[in-house]
């Protein structure tokens, strides 16, 4: 490929041999066809690089860290590899619908002020054998351009990342450029923390249809029943607290902290059921 794509989607991806092939298939399906994928293999001990480089489609492009270098560095070195207009991390066991890169880009190509930072969706939880489960939605929002203010405001008070992971997320890589790298000084959080800083830089905009699915799977369980993951989220809260910039208020806080243990305490029973 030698012209610059319209889209890069990248893989970070580390013993990923399970559910990859699946993951490129949904890729490989997309009804707009002008994109890279990017595999980045994080020096996986697994059959994950070959499962990959079987793919003959020219758009992939399959690349192999020479040593291990952790979430963080391996998502930031899918940022400093992407060369598309538009840039999507998806993680290596979730899956995006048909129509998902379409539907995204439409939204983004449609603003030709530029004000919109990110476009997300509803997305679909799925267990380990891909089975739907329910379907998580922007709760009190219809389709459209939500204010960046509105949606930090909201995902602060309802403690948890409404935005989605980022397989539901496609942003402006010159934006990406902008805000600069993942920060994993928040870690079971640092989807959320990016797009915060992306939300400096312009409006978000919710699909309500489901684009995407996210994979539920023992491997993600020990992560969810832990209390890091509400930790990590007040702590995210405290920070950017600190900041004008972001106007949370003393209101905003206290509601996080009850709301953000509340939803740990329900995502335990929750994933207890879809995984027992």
């Amino acid at each position: 490929m030698t012209s610059s794509p319209l889209v890069s989607v990248c893989i970070p991806t580390y013993r990923g041999a399970e559910h990859i092939a699946e993951t490129i298939k949904s890729v490989l399906a997309q009804t707009l066809g002008d994109f890279e994928l990017v595999v980045i293999d994080d020096n996986s001990p697994d059959g994950t690089a070959e499962i990959v480089a079987a793919f003959a489609d020219p758009r992939i492009r399959l690349l192999r860290n020479a040593t291990n270098l952790g979430p963080e560095g391996n998502w930031n070195r899918c940022l400093g590899e992407a060369r598309g207009t538009y840039f999507k991390l998806l993680p290596h066991d979730d899956l995006l619908h048909p129509e998902c890169l379409r539907r995204q880009v439409d939204v983004l190509e449609s603003d030709v002020e530029g004000e919109i930072a990110l476009v997300f969706c509803a997305r679909t939880m799925v267990n380990a054998s891909g089975r739907p489960q329910i379907v998580r939605r922007y709760p009190g929002r219809s389709e459209g351009r939500i204010s960046s203010r509105s949606i930090i405001a909201d995902c602060v008070r309802r403690g948890t990342n409404l935005m989605g992971e980022p397989a539901a997320v496609l942003m402006r890589r010159d934006r990406a450029i902008r805000v600069g790298q993942f920060n994993a000084a928040f870690p079971y959080v640092v989807d959320l923390e990016y797009w915060f800083r992306l939300l400096l830089h312009g409006d978000g905009w919710y699909l309500d249809s489901p684009l995407v699915s996210f994979r539920i799977s023992r491997g993600q369980w020990s992560v969810v029943i832990g209390q890091g993951q509400s930790k990590d989220f007040l702590s995210l809260v405290k920070h950017i607290s600190l900041l004008p910039v972001y106007t949370v208020s003393r209101f905003d806080r206290i509601a996080a902290h009850g709301m953000a243990r509340l939803n740990n305490f329900l995502r335990l029973i929750y994933y207890r059921l879809v995984l027992k």
